[in-house]
């Protein structure tokens, strides 16, 4: 729990920064270093991202006996 709200507030102050390079891109006086900054930003957080999604994809949901019967090993052979 304390690792998402991490990631949530990683993502929050990633997007706050990608606001200040889009404004400084604007200003046309450090227009390509403000645009070289937004790209690593948005890599950044594509990664943070990416760590959310894992995050919620590790919780694991008991499987009910009743569908692992299904799978082909299981099958008894009609001889």
């Amino acid at each position: 729990m304390q690792q998402a709200r991490w990631l949530a507030e990683l993502a929050q102050a990633i997007d706050r920064a990608q606001r200040l390079a889009r404004a400084l891109e604007s200003s046309k006086q450090d227009a390509a270093e403000a645009a070289a900054i937004n790209q690593r930003l948005e890599a950044i957080r594509l990664e943070v991202d990416a760590l959310r999604r894992a995050g919620r994809a590790s919780v694991r949901r008991p499987i009910d006996p009743f569908w692992t019967g299904f799978t082909p090993w299981n099958r008894r052979r009609a001889d």
